[in-house]
């Protein structure tokens, strides 16, 4: 989990296996809190925050390990992950010997290891594909992971559950500036469902107004997707025969946001069986 260890833990620990923290459920959220194997005060700095750099008479003094670990779980719990996916990271990813997510997850796993906090060449990565293959989990591991393992600040938003957010704070007088900000400037965004939706007027202001402002800020974006890249189709509903008449990403986006988006991410398919389906028909075989 973190690569940044609170002094206090307890390598041997049966719950948290020495990584210091476990992730819970709690109410619609995922909750990170550190493990009750770790001894608090922490024994480097006995509680102060701040240690010594080095032995040397009158060495410069640093933040603790301790206090990086405490403001990565607060990151974790700003982050949004959704409860569902407490327990969603790589590792958690469905057994499977399907070879195209196999390759799915080695890209994600390699995206991760390649991120560079801080740094502006990040690019984005888009997962799309149909229902139920698996790409929310993985959405949701690589801003655990961003978080956990990279320090990185990181925010994951359901799209619809955003613009619904939108919506009460303009009837309660709030502008959208209140919660569109923090996405915009916090370092990595993960919007989950992008392109859902009934393609308003209103809902086309808020993609373009999110994905403008972070391409001109260099800011990465992670996305999932239930629509493929391409060229616009000219459908703006997934109820055609013919798997060629369907929306493409850039009918639901529009061809501005859609060509920002091709310019800011790479894109990955995510193939295989509806895992939900798949579950359903076991519990009822």
């Amino acid at each position: 989990m973190s690569l940044v260890r609170h002094p206090g833990v307890n390598p041997q620990c049966p719950s948290c296996h020495g990584a210091d923290l476990v992730v819970r459920r709690d109410g619609e959220r995922a909750r990170a809190e550190l493990c009750q194997c770790v001894r608090l005060p922490c024994p480097r700095c006995k509680g102060l925050g701040m240690v010594t750099a080095g032995e040397a008479w009158r060495a410069p003094v640093q933040r603790c390990t301790c206090q990086r670990v405490m403001a990565r779980i607060h990151a974790f719990n700003e982050s949004g992950i959704p409860a569902r996916h407490a327990d969603s990271t790589l590792l958690t990813f469905r057994d499977t010997t399907s070879s195209s997510l196999t390759m799915v997850k080695a890209k994600v796993s390699r995206y991760l290891a390649d991120y560079e906090p801080g740094g502006g060449d990040n690019r984005g990565l888009i997962l799309y594909g149909q229902v139920g293959t698996g790409k929310t989990h993985l959405l949701a591991a690589m801003v655990r992971s961003l978080i956990l393992r990279r320090g990185t600040r990181s925010r994951f938003v359901e799209f619809s559950h955003l613009l619904a957010d939108l919506k009460t704070g303009f009837d309660h007088g709030r502008g959208a500036a209140a919660l569109l900000d923090p996405l915009v400037h916090v370092p990595v965004l993960a919007i989950d469902e992008l392109g859902k939706g009934r393609n308003t007027e209103f809902e086309a202001m808020v993609v373009d107004e999110l994905v403008s402002r972070r391409y001109n800020a260099a800011l990465p974006i992670l996305a999932s997707t239930n629509f493929s890249p391409g060229p616009a189709t000219g459908s703006m509903t997934g109820n055609q025969a013919s798997a060629d008449s369907r929306p493409a990403l850039a009918d639901r986006l529009g061809d501005r946001v859609y060509s920002r988006l091709r310019e800011m991410c790479d894109f990955v398919p995510v193939k295989g069986q509806d895992y939900r389906e798949t579950k359903r028909r076991l519990r009822r075989a």
